[in-house]
C-alpha cells in the first residue's frame, strides 16, 4: 500500500508498507518526485530487487557475526572466513554503501602489501560469499564484488616446481634417519605434510600394501597441533610400493613410534609435528644435500608428475592425490599431460618407425635377390 500527501508545510509526503507491514516514508519538494520514488521502489518489490532501509544499514562484520554462527565450516574455512572479514578495509561500513570501489581499494591495498594473488583471490572470494548470502538476505540488492578485477594467477606450468628424481635421492640420503621416511611418504605416496605427520602405525596395511589417509595434522597457535580429519573428499587408500612398505617397517623397527597412538613421527610433547618443525627440518636437509632450495610440497608434484607420466588417466590421479574433483586434478596437473597433437606425433613415428623397418628389411631384401635383367 503506498500514498502520496501533501504537508502543511507545502512538501509531498511519499509512504509505503513492506511486506512486513512496516511503514517508510520520505518527503520530497515536488510530487513527482515522490511518485517516482514509489515507483522505484515498487518495481523493486516486483522484481525481489526491495531492500529495507533499515536492514541495509547492518555493517559487514555484524551481519558476518550473526551469519557465521549458521554456517557449517570446518576448522580451517571458519579461520580463512574470519580472517577475510577481519581485514576487509570496509568491515564497519554499512552493507548498503558497500560499492564496487570499496572492494577495488581493499584489493589495491592487499596487492601494495605484498600478498601473493592466490590469497588476495582467496580472500576475496570469503567476503564476497559474505556478500552473496547478504544479497540473498535481502539485505543489499546485488553483490558490489561482482566483476572487480583481480590479480592474475601464474599459469601451473610456470608456477610449480617439480625437483628432479637425481633431487629427491639426494634429499633422501642428506635427510636425518627418522625424517627420510616422512619425506620418501611425500614423494612416493603423494601424501599432503599434514597428512604424513598425522600418521599412525595402524594406518598401514602391510598384507595389502595400503596405506589409509584419515587424518591430517594443523596448525593451532602458539606451536600447538591440532588432528582433525583431512580435507572433504581427502579421506583414501594409497596404493604403496614394495620398497615403500619396507622403509615403513624399517622405521618402524629401527626409529620406533611412539605414545599410544603409536605415532610414526613424534613433535613436542609427544604429539606430531607442528609444521614449523617439519619445516626447519627440511631447509636443514636441502642445505646438507647442497641442493637449490625447492618447497617441501613439490615432492607431491613429483608424485604426480611421475603418475602422469606413467600413463595414469586423470581419475587415477584425483584418487592418488586426494582432490576431492577430478577438475582440481586438471586444473593443477593439465599441462603435465600430452596433449592431442604429442598423441597423434607419437602414434605417427610408431607407425613411420614401423613402415620404414619394413620398407628397409624389403629394399635389402628385394637388393640381394634381384634378377639379371
Amino acid at each position: 500500500m503506498a500514498s502520496i500527501q501533501k504537508r502543511p508545510n507545502g512538501s509531498w509526503r511519499a509512504r509505503y508498507r513492506d511486506e512486513e507491514r512496516r511503514e517508510h516514508s520520505r518527503h520530497f519538494a515536488r510530487k513527482i518526485d515522490a511518485q517516482t520514488w514509489l515507483d522505484e521502489v515498487t518495481a523493486a518489490v516486483v522484481t525481489g530487487a526491495y531492500v529495507d532501509p533499515k536492514m541495509s544499514r547492518t555493517t559487514l562484520d555484524a551481519y558476518f557475526a550473526d551469519w557465521s554462527q549458521r554456517q557449517v565450516w570446518a576448522d580451517n574455512t571458519d579461520k580463512a572466513m574470519r580472517l577475510a572479514v577481519k581485514g576487509c578495509t570496509f568491515a564497519g561500513t554499512p552493507l548498503g554503501k558497500v560499492r564496487r570501489s570499496h572492494v577495488e581499494t581493499w584489493v589495491k591495498r592487499m596487492q601494495t602489501d605484498g600478498l601473493a594473488a592466490s590469497t588476495i583471490r582467496t580472500r576475496v572470494g570469503n567476503v564476497r560469499a559474505v556478500l552473496r548470502a547478504a544479497a540473498r538476505d535481502r539485505l543489499i540488492a546485488r553483490d558490489p564484488s561482482e566483476g572487480v578485477t583481480l590479480p592474475r594467477l601464474r599459469r601451473a606450468e610456470h608456477a610449480m616446481q617439480i625437483p628432479s628424481p637425481e633431487a629427491v635421492s639426494a634429499a633422501l640420503t642428506a635427510a636425518p634417519d627418522w625424517f627420510r621416511l616422512y619425506l620418501a611418504l611425500c614423494a612416493f605416496a603423494g601424501l599432503r605434510l599434514g597428512e604424513v605427520s598425522a600418521l599412525q602405525l595402524s594406518d598401514v596395511d602391510f598384507l595389502r600394501r595400503q596405506l589409509h589417509v584419515e587424518r591430517q595434522v594443523q596448525r593451532a597457535g602458539a606451536g600447538q597441533v591440532s588432528v582433525t580429519p583431512p580435507k572433504h573428499g581427502s579421506e583414501r587408500d594409497v596404493f604403496l610400493p614394495d620398497e615403500l612398505v619396507t622403509m615403513i617397517a624399517q622405521h618402524a623397527q629401527q626409529i620406533g613410534v611412539r605414545g599410544d597412538e603409536q605415532w610414526l613421527f613424534v613433535g613436542a610433547h609427544g604429539n606430531p609435528p607442528h609444521q614449523n618443525t617439519v619445516n626447519y627440518w627440511w631447509r636443514k636437509t636441502i642445505d646438507s644435500a647442497g641442493l637449490a632450495h625447492f618447497r617441501l610440497h613439490d615432492l607431491r608434484h613429483f608424485y604426480a608428475s611421475g603418475l602422469i607420466a606413467a600413463g595414469c588417466d586423470v581419475v587415477t590421479v584425483q584418487r592418488a592425490l586426494g582432490h576431492a574433483k577430478a577438475t582440481t586434478t586438471l586444473n593443477t596437473y593439465g599441462h603435465l599431460w600430452p596433449t592431442a597433437e604429442d598423441r597423434t606425433r607419437s602414434a605417427a613415428s610408431r607407425l613411420m618407425v614401423a613402415s620404414t623397418r619394413s620398407l628397409e628389411e624389403g629394399s635389402s631384401y628385394i637388393s640381394t635377390n634381384r634378377t639379371p635383367s
